[in-house]
């Protein structure tokens, strides 16, 4: 049974990698530095070309939409932190996690994070997909199958809003000016 799970799991993936590879196609620098609107979750620069990301302290809707580069931090520092945490030394924090620094080292970099998972799933053993001894990080105490479900969804939500934002970027000339509609 545990092998179907694993299939599952695995076809789910490739659909939700394949919204995401179609949003980080040709993925620039300049897209994800642009910032949505005034507030928002956004990249800091600490040195000429070196990047970091904070986790807001809330989510709440007043908190502002996300740049692209935020959000791909986000999906990079979830996915580092899992594979670190379930096939790692899990010591792993969000501060060690930084944002690569352009777009296409980014979409390497999630490439990367995408086929290390990838290979973990299609090489766990029906044992592991079943126990918890993996699942170490969001949560624990639920089967590490629950685990590669909940990256699935995630990686579905931070595609859909790479995406959103994309289109946002795509047409900001026409919003940006005077009397401007998109």
């Amino acid at each position: 049974m545990s092998s179907e799970i694993r299939e599952i799991l695995l076809r789910q993936l490739d659909v939700s990698w394949r919204l995401a590879s179609h949003h980080l196609d040709g993925l620039s620098t300049e897209e994800c530095l642009w910032s949505p609107a005034t507030v928002g979750p956004r990249l800091i620069a600490v040195a000429p070309g070196q990047w970091i990301a904070r986790v807001p302290e809330h989510e709440r809707y007043d908190l502002g939409p996300a740049s692209i580069g935020w959000l791909t931090w986000h999906l990079g520092y979830w996915w580092s932190m899992a594979l670190n945490r379930s096939f790692g030394d899990g010591t792993l924090t969000a501060a060690q996690v930084v944002w690569p620094g352009s777009g296409v080292a980014t979409v390497e970099w999630i490439a990367a994070r995408h086929a290390e998972w990838r290979q973990r799933l299609e090489s766990a053993s029906d044992a592991e997909m079943l126990g918890r001894e993996r699942t170490r990080w969001p949560f624990t105490h639920r089967p590490f199958a629950d685990l590669a479900a909940w990256v699935n969804i995630e990686l579905m939500k931070n595609a859909a809003e790479i995406g959103y934002v994309r289109f946002l970027y795509a047409v900001r000339e026409s919003r940006e000016r005077p009397g401007g509609a998109a």
